[in-house]
């Protein structure tokens, strides 16, 4: 069974930093593209970052460049998402995702492109 469980969600001061990780099973990470979405409450999911198969090409949303780093390790089969200098906008439950298409995919941001969810993890961000 495919399966994507992500952790390391919590309370935290602005300004301080938290690091998300996504463990899969029952699937070969290297095949995908792995994302990182967001919803906050009465919002729509929102496109965070993502990293390509290779690990080197990464992306992320206007609201997190420059704070936030994804990174994957095929061999641990996790994908990590490091987040520095958090606001309180940054309030969500974040979620990761696999995107199995094998060229570049223009609609990277769209939630519908992936086709493997975690159950997420809530990030609160408040003094």
């Amino acid at each position: 069974q495919l399966q994507l469980v992500e952790s390391g969600g919590g309370l935290v001061q602005p300004g301080g930093s938290l690091r998300l990780s996504c463990a899969a099973s029952g699937f070969t990470l290297d095949a995908y593209a792995l994302g990182w979405f967001r919803q906050a409450p009465g919002k729509e999911r929102e496109f965070v970052a993502r990293v390509d198969r290779s690990g080197f090409g990464t992306l992320y949303g206007d609201s997190v460049r420059g704070r936030f780093t994804i990174a994957r390790d095929d061999a641990k089969k996790t994908v990590d998402l490091q987040m520095n200098s958090l606001k309180p906008e940054d309030t969500a439950v974040y979620y990761c995702a696999a995107d199995s298409t094998v060229t570049y995919n223009t609609y990277f941001y769209r939630p519908t492109e992936y086709e493997y969810w975690g159950q997420g993890t809530q990030v609160t961000v408040s003094s």
